[in-house]
């Protein structure tokens, strides 16, 4: 994996490819801002590499910049089928996601992998309609908590669920959660 040892890798990828795509749409930082929903003062931090994002909020920039998820956390020099980059951290060194790849879909289809230590909590944000996310656990147990309800998914099971709502996944076992995650949109 490119970014497991050093976590600013993605932030710098993040950096070049918002500079670049935001160059190749021909538009101002105030524009994307508008475009994307964040503010200008955001997007300047982040072309700068000096502040972190989250997920939803990445994907919100890339939606307005028309490009990918993938496109905007993979290093500028890599195929976007074969990412293998960190981009998520969670609150230990073992609690991670990494963008494993994409594939075309609809619109997009993202693999990744997962694993979050014993205890810890990934918050997230509604997907747009139409998104779902499936989930295979190879380790641990995982709660995702959704607001239509909650589900436990053991080693060995699998899940499938609409994004398009606030949601959150949770290690309640006592070892280290493994899973992986399909999106898809």
């Amino acid at each position: 994996m490119h970014s497991q040892d050093d976590p600013s890798d993605v932030l710098a990828h993040v950096a070049a490819n918002l500079r670049r795509y935001r160059a190749d749409a021909g538009m101002s930082q105030e524009a994307l801002a508008q475009a994307s929903g964040l503010s200008r003062r955001m997007i300047s931090n982040l072309e700068s590499g000096d502040t972190n994002i989250s997920l939803s909020k990445l994907a919100s920039l890339s939606r307005a910049l028309g490009v990918g998820f993938a496109a905007m956390v993979a290093n500028p020099s890599a195929s976007t089928t074969k990412v293998e980059e960190i981009a998520w951290r969670g609150a230990t060194r073992k609690s991670f996601a990494v963008l494993l790849g994409t594939a075309p879909a609809r619109s997009l289809a993202e693999l990744w992998s997962w694993s979050i230590d014993v205890g810890d909590t990934y918050q997230a944000e509604p997907d747009p309609v139409g998104w779902y996310e499936m989930i295979s656990v190879s380790a641990g147990r995982l709660r995702i908590n959704k607001q239509d309800g909650s589900v436990v998914v053991k080693a060995g099971d699998f899940t499938i669920f609409d994004s398009a709502q606030p949601y959150s996944y949770e290690n309640i076992g006592d070892e280290v959660l493994h899973f992986t995650r399909v999106v898809v949109c």
